[in-house]
């Protein structure tokens, strides 16, 4: 008896260590969870955060800028945002560093009916865009532009909602619209034969698109955690290319409301943007210098940053496992 009851006592002091021994990560999502975000709830489901002493909980989010203030003030330690928004964010004074790269290839893209008689970039002098006030779309627009020989002045920008892009385009109130490719598929199913379509990477414009980031203050307290953090998300990354379907579900088990065809065809086009040589040949989720280096010319010149700084200090690869690369 007083063996089973110094036993239980032993038990009893060990379980709240474990449970303190484990780093919160409050990780905020660039939207509301879709298949873009299945490798996060997978690695969740197989416990593979909680294995190296991690508690990753998802929360979803209102854009990558939204992600940009929450993660560089310290309100969240991790996020997902566009690099774009990550580096107009460092220059407003918002500390956080990339650590794996999602969406090697730019996902922006210019949508219009072929009805129109719009065939190109060049065609859309005169023409209405419509967009948000705020998206970052507008904000490089002009490098888009002068790449394909157009005034960067010459098209007429409508405000609209987000959700609102498909609808006005359908009903001709605007010309054009862009998106993120991962919902290309919903485009595709609305406007059918008539949907005009060019990505951004293939007009001549292909920067970073959403990577996962870290608050610095946090990142230089908790680098032990943000090794295994990082190298569990490229891992479960690698393991959705491989097998999609587990991962797709995992998304669903989490929430409820998605559907399981639609999402699987939102990883399928998340995988073409993950796919660059660097992904394919160094690792999985890397940022290269040189082209982050271009990427922080371009907003410098097209969309202004407050202040300057080392590009460097915006991303790391340390955490990165070399073996690990993109197949597809």
């Amino acid at each position: 008896m007083k063996k089973a009851f110094v036993s239980a006592l032993i038990a009893l002091a060990a379980a709240p260590s474990a449970a303190f021994a484990q780093t919160k990560l409050d990780f905020i999502l660039n939207w509301v969870p879709g298949g873009d975000h299945a490798p996060y709830y997978y690695a969740n489901k197989m416990g593979w955060y909680a294995k190296e002493g991690l508690q990753v909980n998802l929360e979803p989010g209102k854009g990558s800028a939204l992600s940009v203030q929450k993660v560089g003030a310290g309100a969240n330690p991790v996020g997902l945002a566009d690099m774009g928004n990550v580096l107009v964010g460092r220059g407003k004074g918002a500390e956080m560093v990339g650590v794996f790269n999602v969406y090697a290839n730019s996902p922006q893209g210019v949508y219009w009916l072929k009805s129109s008689g719009i065939k190109g970039i060049k065609d859309l002098a005169g023409k209405k865009i419509g967009n948000p006030a705020g998206d970052g779309a507008r904000s490089v627009w002009p490098a888009l532009a002068k790449n394909n020989g157009l005034d960067p002045k010459s098209v007429i920008w409508v405000n609209i909602d987000a959700n609102s892009k498909l609808a006005a385009l359908k009903s001709k109130s605007i010309d054009v619209t862009t998106s993120f490719y991962n919902i290309h598929h919903i485009f595709q199913r609305e406007l059918g034969d008539d949907m005009g379509f060019l990505a951004w990477r293939d007009a001549g414009l292909n920067t970073y698109g959403n990577s996962v980031v870290v608050n610095t203050e946090f990142l230089k307290k908790n680098k032990p955690a943000i090794d295994k953090f990082a190298k569990v998300t490229q891992k479960a990354f690698a393991a959705c290319v491989a097998d999609p379907k587990p991962c797709v579900q995992a998304l669903i088990d989490a929430n409820g409301a998605l559907k399981f065809d639609n999402e699987m065809t939102n990883w399928g086009l998340v995988e073409v943007l993950m796919s660059d040589k660097f992904s394919k040949s160094v690792a999985l989720g890397i940022h290269d210098d040189t082209r982050m280096a271009a990427d922080y010319a371009l907003y410098k010149e097209y969309v202004g940053l407050d202040k300057e700084f080392d590009v460097k200090t915006t991303y790391t690869n340390e955490f990165l496992d070399r073996s690990i690369k993109m197949t597809k």
